[in-house]
């Protein structure tokens, strides 16, 4: 056997939610800084992301975390998120995986009952204390990037659904917050593919008539995804984050969890301390609590705290045989849904 590459991976998930961990194999991405990391990746040479997340390596229901040296001094690990259209800056569910997973293979000495381990990411530093017993990682409690309301009850006109209403709201990465109920939908396993498709076309009706841009890291200037919601009986929020070709995220989501507490802090609905429930399509959990009041470029903002959980499932060594006819992978419309294509494969 003969690789051109070599990379160790270890699979985990958050709340149902995969998000890999590249632990070894990549020996650096250009940049100064790891906004400029993710915007070499993105704008320059996307090969490793291809690699990772299209098939046969990847699916398009999982993320991909790439692990690199940290550049501040007060970072324990740096790392970026790969998904199926590009990296990304941030994600609460892959911070949770990524914590869980340098706690427990050792790659970050874990001490019982708490382990604090700071995670430089493009859109900042993330800081997660995480609760350990017996070896493994129960919990962790992520102390997310300021998150602040760019406009609240954006209207738009579609052709689809006529009149949406949405905030637009930076939470690790810009999202629209839409009602559920607004486009006639109920967030239910059962209608993730219809949530899915709608998010996408929302995404793109969005980005067309709403530009974005964060006020201190010029590179983050996308919409990235469409967050749905909805009240629940017990006052917990049901989420389903969609997000790029085509699909539902698994798990409550923290950025977007992050996202809607600002968009609440915002409507006087949320105040420093309260704490309130997200949960996912397919039902898991996190803690979402305004952890304190801040500002962004002298605009109000907010501290969120994200609490979940994660696990390991697996552990494997990803390789690239020169003979390989897809070094790039591919993605086919029966699994990667209508947009597909958009992807250039």
């Amino acid at each position: 056997m003969r690789w051109k590459k070599t990379l160790q991976v270890v699979d985990a998930h958050c709340e149902g939610e995969i998000g890999r961990v590249v632990t070894s194999g990549v020996l650096g991405i250009p940049g100064e800084t790891m906004l400029d990391k993710m915007t070499y990746i993105n704008e320059v040479d996307d090969t490793l992301r291809r690699f990772l997340i299209f098939e046969p390596r990847g699916h398009v229901a999982m993320s991909v975390n790439l692990l690199l040296p940290p550049i501040r001094d007060d970072a324990d690990a740096a790392f970026m998120i790969f998904q199926g259209d590009k990296a990304h800056p941030m994600s609460g569910s892959n911070s949770i995986c990524m914590a869980t997973v340098l706690l427990e293979t050792g790659m970050v000495e874990m001490l019982e009952p708490k382990s604090v381990v700071r995670l430089e990411t493009p859109a900042g530093l993330v800081t997660a204390h995480a609760d350990c017993r017996d070896g493994k990682c129960e919990r962790v409690t992520l102390d997310m990037v300021p998150s602040f309301v760019q406009e609240l009850d954006v209207s738009i006109e579609t052709e689809r659904f006529g009149t949406v209403r949405g905030d637009v709201v930076y939470g690790g990465c810009f999202y629209v917050l839409v009602d559920a109920a607004d486009i006639g939908m109920v967030i239910a396993p059962e209608n993730a593919r219809k949530l899915a498709e709608a998010g996408m076309y929302l995404k793109a009706e969005f980005e067309s008539s709403v530009p974005v841009e964060h006020p201190e890291h010029q590179g983050i200037n996308q919409i990235a995804y469409v967050m749905f919601r909805q009240r629940e009986d017990d006052g917990a929020i049901r989420t389903c984050t969609t997000m790029s070709p085509g699909r539902c995220d698994r798990s409550p989501c923290g950025t977007g969890s992050s996202a809607q507490l600002a968009a609440m802090h915002a409507r006087g609905e949320a105040r420093p301390g309260d704490v309130f429930t997200t949960r996912s399509i397919i039902g898991g959990e996190f803690r979402a609590e305004v952890a304190g009041e801040t500002t962004v470029a002298g605009q109000s903002a907010i501290l969120p705290r994200i609490t979940g959980r994660g696990w390991i499932y697996g552990m494997s060594q990803f390789g690239l045989d020169p003979t390989d006819p897809f070094p790039l992978g591919s993605s086919l419309t029966d699994t990667w849904g209508p947009n597909a294509g958009d992807l250039g494969m």
